[in-house]
């Protein structure tokens, strides 16, 4: 299966709101994990939220009540939708898969996942 890659990434000021989709191969898996991470300049990759196929969620403490993960399980779509935007969200997002099982306790953990996408840049202003 090819991971295609994610798009939506954007410049744009504090506060605003983007939605980052990716188009993930899952069809004919009873379990999988979709995740999103993500990488400021001269930081560690990092999870920002992780979704399961029957749709219970994972987010970082710093993205909630902010960001949301979901999918469209009928197109295989994977999607971030982000509102409050702050300067610290500016990195680039990859989203992630894990194919035959669910998302872990420890879903943070980046060798879990099998394949990654290419990156969507996100930056934020002040």
């Amino acid at each position: 299966q090819v991971q295609r890659a994610e798009s939506g990434g954007e410049s744009v000021q504090s506060g605003g709101t983007l939605r980052l989709s990716c188009a993930v191969d899952v069809y004919g898996y009873s379990s999988y994990c979709l995740g999103w991470f993500r990488e400021a300049l001269g930081k560690e990759r990092e999870g920002v939220a992780t979704i399961n196929r029957d749709d219970s969620t994972n987010y970082a403490d710093s993205v909630k009540g902010r960001f949301t993960i979901s999918q469209d399980k009928n197109n295989n779509w994977l999607y971030l939708q982000m509102n409050s935007l702050k300067v610290e969200d500016t990195a680039m997002y990859y989203c992630a898969v894990i194919w035959g099982r669910r998302c872990s306790a420890s879903w943070w953990e980046i060798d879990d996942y099998n394949y990654w996408g290419q990156g969507t840049q996100v930056t934020v202003s002040s």
